[in-house]
């Protein structure tokens, strides 16, 4: 796994001394609108406290949520530079999100190697151990770089990877930074999937990268070709024709529940590098396409984060593992193939291959586990893009229970969620001449025919789609995430069963 931020805990008197260690640290103290820090950071700063107020009115600093004030070579203190950080509102009723403060921490500091932060304010938050777990879970998604492959000279002249290495937190609770590890752990796995390329990332190598969260107590089992052919998934088996990497379906389980409890499904697309087949994609920017499996990249980071915790639940990770390549092998528009469920389906584009991939695991998840429901993830259409942009993933749901959880979910953590329609009419769009359906619906509602055509392969089941083709890789950069593969997702189904799914 890439670099990441070290945290660890020490108590406020400890964050003063001067460190063990050769050089120095900065040392991070949070104000409010008054200039003010926490009663025992002020107490434990003594005089020094008083170079913030002169500082500040030289550089007209006011406390401000997101601002910062840089005090080098602080006299009185042993650090060799204080970060000042402000957490005043905005506006009236405006509260503080420690986890973001945690990701702009970060931000201000820097290349800054040893911090040690006073987390101690003037207004106390109302949940302490919360606003730590929070925070610290803040500075490791900020702190997250992926640099493997950048020799030693580039990545000490990249700025855009630089970061802290090493921070510790006086005045948290030691229970709550540890609580939220495993939880960054799984975003930050997601995230180097997603980074990795193609040539590293294939098939067979991404489920032995699965293959190592038994470690974690997780249940890993993984189908090749001729089990595959076995099952009947000839749908997904089609995508990956063409390939000379063979493809590959990998089921992990986390037994946390009772053991007569359902499991909850989460299934993830896994197209490892998707060139479009035979329907090849335009060459400018196929570079991104090895992105297109960050569906199943945020189902491996969910399996691990829920084992790290040992989340009280049964939960089940299923991921199908293709290439999509135009090799004389490769399937054709006009070809009919027969998925799992014995539906048949005629192939119109060969780049529209993420859903007979999920089609073939969905049916399998279903038929051979009875989850008491299932999410999909999947950077599915290019059409969700066009409706949404990459500030919200799409939400197609069959269970409105599923679908409002799922969202609060959503909401909660950032990750945010915009439910789109299902229904008759757009159905029909993928009724086929020639067989039992087709694998597009043409242009028109595009993200919605997907979605019609992977609830063909779900019965009753209470089901989701998220279509992360915005959010998943190549997002907006924000105060949590400077990554080109954002691990979303993780987060959010890590809430959504902690929150609901959980056995109390």
């Amino acid at each position: 796994m890439s670099a990441s931020v070290t945290l660890g805990v020490m108590s406020i008197a400890e964050a003063l001394a001067p460190p063990a260690e050769s050089g120095g640290y900065a040392l991070v103290v949070f104000v409010n609108g008054a200039l003010a820090p926490g009663a025992a950071a002020a107490a434990a700063l003594g005089e020094a406290a008083g170079v913030i107020p002169r500082a500040a009115a030289a550089c007209d600093f006011k406390g401000k949520i997101g601002s910062a004030l840089d005090i080098l070579a602080p006299a009185g203190l042993a650090a060799q530079r204080l970060l000042v950080l402000g957490t005043a509102p905005e506006k009236e009723g405006e509260k503080v999100d420690y986890l973001r403060l945690g990701g702009l921490t970060v931000a201000k500091l820097g290349k800054a190697a040893q911090v040690r932060v006073l987390f101690d304010f003037a207004a106390p938050p109302e949940d302490a151990s919360a606003a730590a777990g929070d925070f610290a879970l803040g500075l490791r998604l900020r702190g997250y770089k992926f640099d493997q492959f950048k020799s030693k000279k580039a990545s000490k002249d990249d700025s855009e990877n630089g970061g802290p290495a090493d921070v510790k937190i006086a005045g948290a609770d030691e229970a709550a930074i540890a609580g939220v590890q495993g939880l960054a752990d799984g975003v930050d796995l997601a995230r180097t999937l997603v980074n990795l390329p193609p040539n590293l990332l294939y098939p067979e190598s991404f489920a032995d990268k699965a293959k190592e969260l038994e470690k974690l107590g997780v249940a890993v089992e993984i189908l090749d070709v001729p089990a595959m052919e076995a099952l009947g998934m000839r749908a997904l088996l089609g995508v990956g024709q063409g390939s000379k990497r063979p493809s590959r379906v990998v089921v992990m389980r986390w037994n946390g529940g009772t053991k007569d409890a359902q499991p909850v499904a989460f299934v993830g697309k896994g197209v490892c590098f998707d060139s479009g087949g035979v329907s090849l994609k335009p060459g400018a920017g196929m570079e991104d396409m090895k992105g297109d499996m960050a569906g199943a990249a945020c189902v491996t980071g969910l399996m691990h984060a829920l084992a790290s915790r040992k989340a009280a639940v049964n939960a089940l990770g299923a991921i199908g593992l293709v290439e999509n390549m135009p090799d004389g092998a490769a399937q054709r528009p006009g070809d009919i193939v027969t998925a799992m469920s014995g539906t048949t389906i005629e192939i119109i584009n060969t780049d529209a291959e993420g859903r007979l991939v999920l089609a073939d695991v969905l049916w399998h998840v279903q038929n051979a586990y009875k989850p008491a429901f299932m999410v999909d993830l999947a950077t599915l259409t290019g059409a969700i893009l066009v409706a949404l942009g990459q500030e919200y993933a799409g939400l197609f749901s069959n269970n409105d229970e599923l679908a409002e959880r799922l969202t609060e979910a959503g909401t909660k953590t950032g990750e945010k969620l915009w439910r789109m329609p299902l229904g008759a009419p757009y159905d029909k769009l993928i009724e086929s001449k020639f067989a039992d359906i087709k694998n597009t619906g043409g242009r028109n509602a595009g993200s919605i025919t997907a979605a019609q055509f992977l609830q063909r392969f779900v019965n009753d089941t209470p089901w989701a789609h998220l279509d992360i083709a915005g959010t998943g890789m190549s997002a907006p950069t924000n105060d949590l995430n400077q990554s080109w593969g954002s691990g979303w997702g993780v987060r959010l189904l890590d809430r959504l069963v902690r929150d609901y799914y959980e056995q109390k």
